[in-house]
């Protein structure tokens, strides 16, 4: 395979692999420290799952709609770009042919051969052109809010899952330890995965995404060991 179609296989995942691996990854880290926190505050076991049960729910639906109301709004934003430049083409059109050939010779082409892509890109879709060259907007970076809702509240829940069963299995007085370290295991993989979707180094993905689990955890069950607070 050519090496540009595998790089372009990786943009096109850029849109719901944020979302998924930030919401799989908030969906450990929060369910895990909320478990972590209210185990160490002494609460029982039927009180760890309640707690982590309604974080799960809770965490779920913030993710999807911060995640709507984000990317709505760049949206939004992309769309007003859009209809100015529509309105831009149509009323002068030799301006923004000329700003067009402009951002060509910037990247490098002579005045003559800009001129001449300028006036064939923009014969052959002069709104895609300016979107994509001037504006930044292509079909692969375009906001899809409602991709980024489901993508983020699917994922919390999944990533939510499973530190909330991991509670529910084993012993009481085994929740705190074996819930950080499987949280952790879990976290590293996330971390890694994700780095390797997006054609980055394996290693530091894992390594950042564990890290601040880790402090997340050890934060909460401070509070928890502090206030002996129970849910």
């Amino acid at each position: 395979m050519h090496p540009f179609s595998e790089e372009l296989h990786r943009s096109s995942r850029i849109g719901w692999l944020r979302a998924a691996v930030l919401g799989a990854n908030d969906g450990i880290v929060s369910t895990a420290s909320l478990v972590v926190g209210v185990a160490a505050g002494g609460a029982s076991s039927s009180e760890i799952f309640l707690a982590g049960t309604a974080g799960l729910v809770a965490g779920a639906m913030s993710m999807a709609a911060g995640e709507y109301v984000s990317v709505s709004s760049q949206s939004d934003t992309e769309q007003a770009d859009l209809q100015r430049e529509r309105k831009e083409l149509e009323t002068q059109p030799d301006l923004e042919l000329e700003e067009l050939a402009g951002i060509y010779m910037q990247r490098g082409l002579q005045p003559e051969l800009a001129k001449q892509v300028a006036e064939q890109l923009t014969a052959h879709d002069a709104i895609g052109t300016h979107a994509r060259d001037e504006l930044g907007i292509s079909e692969l970076t375009a906001a899809r809010p409602i991709q980024a809702a489901f993508a983020s509240a699917g994922t919390f829940a999944v990533g939510a899952a499973i530190p909330l069963l991991v509670a529910w299995l084993v012993p009481r007085n085994a929740v705190i330890a074996v819930v950080i370290i499987a949280s952790l295991v879990l976290l590293a993989v996330l971390g890694g995965w994700g780095a390797q979707a997006g054609g980055a180094k394996i290693a530091t993905g894992a390594w950042r995404v564990t890290f601040w689990g880790a402090i997340a955890m050890a934060l909460t069950a401070g509070v928890g060991w502090m206030f002996g607070a129970t849910v």
